[in-house]
């Protein structure tokens, strides 16, 4: 897919920048340096946006972040076969997808000291009720790709989650060595970013921490496919470097509940639990409650921001 497409399609920062799209680049750029303060960029059709933090609302969310994790630094997984920059800074990520509504409120720390890291770049990206990934809706659908399969029915494509024994020495499953070049940092990616397949970006989006280094995120509760258990992704970036590639997961009662409902129960089969899945870890459940007619869950990232792995 061309570059010059690719920009066409950039819709950047709604909600934060308010006018125009930037890249990826030119955010963590903006973001870098000057944390926490409103920065000028160019945007790809040449007017100018100001980035500031995400402004976030925790009224409630006190709560859920007391216990969600500790300042341990953060388990590191596998980017996973369909990471690629979304170009799509928003808090909203469903676009047409239906599905449970579920709030994501991410804080991300220091694992140092254990302060909130403000202007970071937190990204997520997850499949829909389906099983399906956005930009890569024929190959997560099992219809083409590595293996001839993937979400949706058959065999996850080759070297994607959920195929065979982790690394030896790699924690947290797939990815715990030594990153390849250019992967992310942290040792999270064994795999290359996707190339886009196809036009659609839902379900996936970034946002930029505030002084209290929360992001939030409105999304849907995500569905399921062969050899992985339920699962959003999450990466964050600091200054240009990516410090951190996970998981947040969920409590199984709750996803029961969840894929009795529509449009959940009409996909069927599913066949790895959290038990069964080689990269969970208990720290990766997100603390999530009901609230009006889905759920809000929260969890606490810490980031080698600095990449010294201590």
């Amino acid at each position: 897919m061309a570059d010059d497409h690719e920009g066409q399609r950039v819709s950047r920062r709604t909600a934060l920048a308010g006018i125009g799209s930037i890249g990826l680049g030119a955010l963590l750029a903006a973001c870098g340096d000057d944390a926490g303060t409103p920065t000028a960029v160019t945007t790809t059709s040449g007017s100018t946006a100001t980035i500031t933090p995400q402004s976030t609302a925790t009224s409630g969310l006190e709560d859920l972040f007391a216990g969600a994790n500790t300042c341990t630094l953060t388990e590191t997984t596998t980017q996973g076969p369909y990471y690629f920059d979304a170009d799509k800074v928003r808090s909203d990520i469903r676009e047409d997808r239906e599905g449970t509504p579920l709030r994501v409120a991410v804080k991300v720390q220091d694992s140092e000291t254990c302060k909130p890291l403000s202007g970071a770049v937190v990204e997520i990206w997850h499949c829909d009720a389906g099983g399906i990934y956005s930009g890569a809706e024929a190959l997560s659908s099992g219809q083409g790709g590595p293996g001839g399969g993937g979400p949706g029915g058959g065999t996850p494509p080759s070297g994607g989650p959920g195929m065979g024994t982790p690394p030896s020495g790699g924690p947290g499953g797939p990815g715990g060595g030594t990153p390849p070049s250019g992967g992310p940092g942290g040792g999270g990616g064994d795999m290359g970013d996707l190339e886009p397949a196809d036009d659609k970006r839902y379900l996936r989006g970034a946002q930029v921490t505030g002084a209290d280094g929360i992001v939030q995120f409105v999304t849907i509760w995500p569905g399921w496919y062969r050899g992985r258990t339920v699962h959003i992704h999450a990466m964050v970036h600091v200054g240009d470097a990516r410090v951190l590639t996970t998981q947040m997961m969920f409590d199984e009662d709750l996803n029961t509940t969840v894929f009795e409902g529509r449009p959940y129960a009409r996909h069927t089969g599913r066949d790895t639990f959290n038990d069964g899945d080689n990269i969970y870890e208990p720290s990766m459940l997100m603390k999530v409650t009901r609230q009006g007619g889905g759920y809000v869950g929260a969890i606490v990232f810490a980031a080698d921001s600095d990449q010294d792995k201590t």
